[in-house]
């Protein structure tokens, strides 16, 4: 059964297709996970965003992404909207942690991660250190030093 509307590709599209369980079926949704949630992070305004790639050193995710938002309603519609895109997507649905405080929301979607956090709690837990201690991550941003 193929799903799709107007503008929107789901996993049972053909860009989607090939052996169930494949690397490159893998390979294809693990990148449309990682472009869904930096695109929403972008359109919603999230700030110092960075990914931190993990692949090869835990086999909690491949990818790891951290960003934060300026209160807790913002941190709130940003994993509300990476939720909803997943969703409308076909891309699934993901572990979530953290919704109803939105001081840090976890987004557990297999092979990619992203935390959310207010600037005060990223600051406090910061697990840019702790996971990108030996290799450098790329600000996604554009905000790297600006105050």
């Amino acid at each position: 059964m193929i799903m799709a509307s107007a503008g929107t590709e789901t996993l049972n599209d053909a860009v989607y297709q090939g052996t169930p369980g494949s690397d490159e079926a893998t390979d294809r949704k693990i990148g449309s996970l990682r472009t869904l949630a930096l695109d929403c992070l972008e359109d919603m305004k999230a700030e110092e965003t960075i990914e931190i790639d993990l692949m090869g050193r835990t086999s909690l995710a491949d990818t790891m992404i951290i960003t934060s938002g300026r209160s807790q309603r913002h941190v709130g519609a940003i994993a509300d909207r990476i939720l909803q895109d997943m969703k409308t997507k076909g891309l699934g649905s993901a572990r979530v942690e953290g919704l109803p405080a939105c001081d840090w929301v976890l987004i557990d979607a297999g092979d990619i991660i992203v935390h959310i956090f207010r600037p005060e709690v990223r600051g406090f837990y910061n697990l840019e250190k702790m996971w990108g201690a030996d290799r450098p991550s790329a600000d996604l941003s554009g905000t790297a030093g600006a105050k």
